[in-house]
């Protein structure tokens, strides 16, 4: 398997195929950070596509001793502030987060613990969002999250106190009980 690096390398040179390998590798967790950033499908399919022509046109920027992944990642973390900065001015000041319930025949215990997670994380404010799921969705150390995000890992491990004590209290305030 060729490196993303050298993949970035040969498409910045003008080679479709191994961009096209770039895109199929990362195309779903993008697509997914996006999702988890914004909640909303279509706003996330967007966002990827516009994240993956960023790089298509940046490639020439990107620094090949650096991560590949954390480049990437970054452009898709900002991707996803701007359009929630767009999309703020949008949205009516009182929009209700409320969480919907399914059928008492889903996976009830199940689904509304993730509907009241998602209903948390959509509470919080966009640079806690993107630490919480950096960190707990996709699994990123501290170091990656510094690099992805561009800011020091103090300010990682601050920003993961603050937004797991914003998301307690949000989740509390959606009736969630232990």
């Amino acid at each position: 398997m060729v490196d993303d690096s050298r993949l970035a390398v040969k498409a910045a040179r003008g080679d479709g195929r191994a961009f096209e390998k770039i895109v199929d590798r990362y195309q779903k967790t993008i697509y997914n950070v996006a999702y988890r950033m914004v909640q909303d499908e279509e706003d996330a399919a967007d966002i990827a596509q516009m994240v993956f022509i960023k790089v298509h046109r940046n490639l020439d920027r990107y620094d090949s001793d650096r991560k590949f992944f954390s480049w990437l990642y970054r452009i898709a973390v900002n991707e996803c502030l701007n359009h929630i900065k767009r999309r703020r001015h949008e949205v009516v000041a009182d929009r209700d987060y409320a969480v919907t319930r399914h059928s008492p025949w889903d996976d009830v215990a199940r689904g509304e613990r993730s509907e009241l997670l998602e209903g948390a994380l959509m509470r919080l404010k966009p640079e806690y969002r993107v630490v919480i799921v950096l960190k707990y969705f996709l699994e990123f150390s501290y170091r990656e999250i510094s690099d992805i995000a561009g800011i020091p890992e103090k300010t990682v491990k601050s920003r993961l106190f603050s937004a797991r004590q914003e998301m307690r209290d949000a989740l509390m305030g959606l009736g969630y009980r232990r």
